[in-house]
């Protein structure tokens, strides 16, 4: 009985060492969350710096959930802008729109207000410990010469992870998320540039909970 149950204590133990969150050391090995599997259980910060769990958030509708690098990033604004001018119809469809990013919260805040010269209508949440990003297996580390570049441009802007200071970065990312908590359709890219074209993202919305 003894070497039973130290056996299963090792398995257990070896089991949650492989589903720990992980970040990985460049965008290539990112190892994305798959469809059909459910989004992990993750605290985010509101821009009224309120502790939100994602899961709850997700209970009330269906979801479409967007990971994007950060304020500072001309591609995740027009992103971001294409999002304010396609969340009407998500509304109309059903579901909530919720952004997700490393930035602070007054970096959210501020995105929120003026965003492609106009205010945003949808949620974002901060994700400046790296909890989800990490747990969607979306985060990655930027290599040091490029991670020495961002500081020295953008300086507080960049979110580190703290005791190392390392530059980490979210591959963008579009999940499309039942009430369940279940991923039913999901666009990851490791070209940063590459974003989900809004017309795609509709008709990927019509038909995901058909």
């Amino acid at each position: 009985m003894k070497i039973y149950l130290i056996t299963l204590t090792v398995f257990l133990f070896s089991i949650k060492l492989i589903a720990a969150p992980v970040i990985a050391p460049s965008p290539e090995q990112v190892t994305p969350l798959l469809n059909g599997l459910t989004i992990p259980a993750v605290s985010l910060t509101t821009a009224d710096n309120q502790t939100v769990e994602l899961k709850q958030l997700v209970q009330q509708k269906p979801s479409v959930l967007v990971f994007y690098r950060g304020g500072w990033c001309p591609y995740c604004n027009a992103q971001l802008a294409a999002l304010r001018d396609i969340e009407p119809q998500l509304s109309k469809l059903g579901y909530q729109l919720i952004a997700i990013t490393p930035d602070s919260v007054a970096s959210i805040s501020k995105s929120l207000k003026d965003t492609g010269g106009q205010k945003l209508n949808y949620t974002l949440l901060s994700d400046a410990n790296f909890a989800a990003s990490s747990a969607f297996g979306l985060a990655y580390y930027l290599d040091n010469k490029t991670a020495a570049a961002y500081k020295g441009k953008l300086g507080s802007l960049i979110t580190t992870e703290a005791g190392t200071e390392k530059v980490v970065l979210p591959v963008p990312a579009v999940y499309i998320v039942n009430t369940k908590g279940e991923a039913l359709f999901n666009h990851v890219h490791i070209n940063y540039k590459t974003r989900l074209e809004s017309e795609l993202l509709l008709k990927a919305a019509e038909l995901a909970l058909q």
